[in-house]
């Protein structure tokens, strides 16, 4: 992901912090199993958390997939084209691991900022107006926050206003409400 132009500077920090959660996870992991770094064990552990991400919590399967190439593409596994089989394959198995939220913040956070972050990582793989959703939501998840079903409706509504350019340029909320109310009332 280096060199990736976020919509805007705080979510370029967020995905860095969280990539940093990431690594650290998985150095727990490694020192918790005496594998050392750089080694064909980490590759085979790698390996044993992709192919039975229940046991993990999520960040640990990320991290674990960030380590691993695709044999079928050649890419980062997971990030290979829409049409690769294996990347398409374990992109789907990642959401079965662990999830646990934090203190203090309402239930299903952490399943959103576990999804916003696939997403934001995964661009390709997303619409535009999916990617937008979830990249401005990302920072305000991380902070603690959960839009309500309500909320996440109308600022759905909001987004499908948009062009798909629109949704790729946004940097915040306020500009896809301002540009979706260019467009006159907001029905529903």
């Amino acid at each position: 992901m280096a060199g990736q132009r976020w919509r805007n500077s705080r979510l370029a920090q967020v995905i860095g912090e969280l990539t940093a959660e990431l690594d650290h996870a998985w150095a727990e992991l490694l020192g918790a199993s005496g594998v050392a770094p750089g080694t064909p064990d980490e590759t085979a552990l790698a390996w044993l958390v992709a192919d039975d991400p229940t046991g993990y919590g999520w960040r640990v399967v990320d991290a674990a997939l960030d380590r691993l190439t695709c044999t079928e593409c050649g890419a980062t596994l997971t990030r290979g084209p829409v049409g690769c089989g294996r990347c398409g394959y374990y992109h789907g198995v990642r959401f079965a691991a662990r999830e646990v939220d934090r203190p203090d913040v309402p239930a299903g956070n952490e399943h959103a900022i576990r999804v916003a972050f696939a997403v934001a990582r995964a661009r390709h793989r997303y619409s535009p107006r999916a990617r937008a959703g979830y990249e401005l939501v990302l920072p305000s998840l991380v902070a603690g926050d959960l839009p309500t079903t309500a909320q996440a409706q109308a600022a759905k509504a909001l987004i499908n206003r948009l062009t798909p350019e629109e949704c790729d340029d946004v940097a915040s909320l306020a500009e896809v409400e301002r540009l979706a109310h260019r467009r006159g009332p907001v029905n529903g």
